[in-house]
This record gives C-alpha cells, sequence and structure tokens, in this order.
C-alpha cells in the first residue's frame, strides 16, 4: 500500500501543477483576447473619424478656399494613419492627423459664416463624439495591455507565457502632452 500512496501523491501533484497551468494559461488567452477586442474597438473609432474628415474638410472648404496647404496636410494625415498597422505607427499617425485637425479647426474659426453653418455644427459635434469615445476606447485597451504585460512578466505565470509564446504587447501612447490632447471642436 505504501507504492500506491506514493503513486496516488505523485498523480495529485501532476494533477495540481497541470491545473494550474491550464489555469495561468487560460487567463493569459482571456488577457490577449479582450486586448485584441480592445484594439478592434479603437479601429472602430479610428474608421468613425476617418470617415468624417472628408466632410470636415468640405465643410471648411467651402469657406476657406485660399487655406489648400492646410487641406492637403489634414488628407495627407489622414491617409497615414489609416494606413499605419503596427500600434506604435497607428499612435505616430494619430498625432499627426491630431495636429493637422487642430490646424484645420484654427482655419475654420477665421469664418463666422462656418462657426453658424447647420452642417458643420453637426459635423462637430460628431466628431466631439468620437474624440470622446476614442479616448475612452484608448484608455480601456492600455488597462487591459498593462494587465496582460503585466502577468507575462510576473512569476510563476512569466514561465506559462514563455513555454506558450506569449509576448507583451505595446501601449497606444501618444507622443507628447500636447499631442495628446482631444482636437478641439467647439467655437
Amino acid at each position: 500500500m505504501g507504492s500506491l500512496g506514493v503513486m496516488f501523491g505523485i498523480i495529485l501533484i501532476i494533477v495540481l501543477i497541470a491545473s494550474f497551468v491550464v489555469r495561468i494559461y487560460n487567463g493569459l488567452i482571456k488577457l490577449r483576447i479582450r486586448s485584441e477586442e480592445a484594439w478592434s474597438d479603437i479601429n472602430t473609432q479610428l474608421k468613425r473619424r476617418y470617415d468624417l474628415i472628408p466632410n470636415l474638410v468640405e465643410s471648411v472648404k467651402g469657406y476657406a478656399k485660399h487655406e489648400r496647404g492646410t487641406f492637403e496636410e489634414v488628407t495627407k494625415a489622414r491617409a497615414a494613419a489609416m494606413s499605419a498597422t503596427a500600434v506604435g505607427d497607428k499612435a505616430q499617425a494619430e498625432n499627426f492627423l491630431t495636429s493637422a485637425l487642430k490646424s484645420l479647426f484654427a482655419v475654420a474659426e477665421n469664418y463666422p459664416e462656418l462657426k453658424a453653418n447647420e452642417n458643420f455644427l453637426q459635423l462637430q459635434s460628431t466628431l466631439t463624439d468620437v474624440e470622446d469615445k476614442l479616448q475612452l476606447s484608448r484608455r480601456y485597451y492600455n488597462a487591459v495591455v498593462r494587465d496582460l504585460n503585466t502577468k507575462i512578466s510576473m512569476f510563476p505565470s512569466n514561465i506559462v507565457a514563455n513555454m506558450f509564446s506569449f509576448t507583451a504587447k505595446a501601449f497606444f501612447e501618444l507622443g507628447s502632452e500636447e499631442e495628446g490632447k482631444n482636437v478641439k471642436v467647439s467655437f
């Protein structure tokens, strides 16, 4: 009976270790899926933003025909942001786009008729809504990435993460405090 007890003890230890590994693995999978879902939410808000920009440019263009450089900069920034795929590249492109949009709204402030245009006011309101949702999406994504990266780095989950090739994800960070501010769309 002594060898049977030892054998049972070894099997129990193996089952406990295996269940511990499975629990950690499933936690890592859950965080990875949540981070991918959060990134998808960011992309959804960015697409809404990208779809809104041509309408904004056209609205301002009707009033400020001589501001061609600003319109080209916004269009170029939008194209760069839409084509960026990696998190770091996307953040850099978004910073450039935010800066270009600030220039567009600075131009718009010089035209009182534009500020009173109902279509422009609706676009302004929609952009404010998109910017707010985008900021919330960024925060959620970064929180999930923080949790995933922490779990990948801490013992004993780092052993399981290395066994199954989990890697840390990049945060969606804005370049500077000035670039991190939302586009001001009110007049």
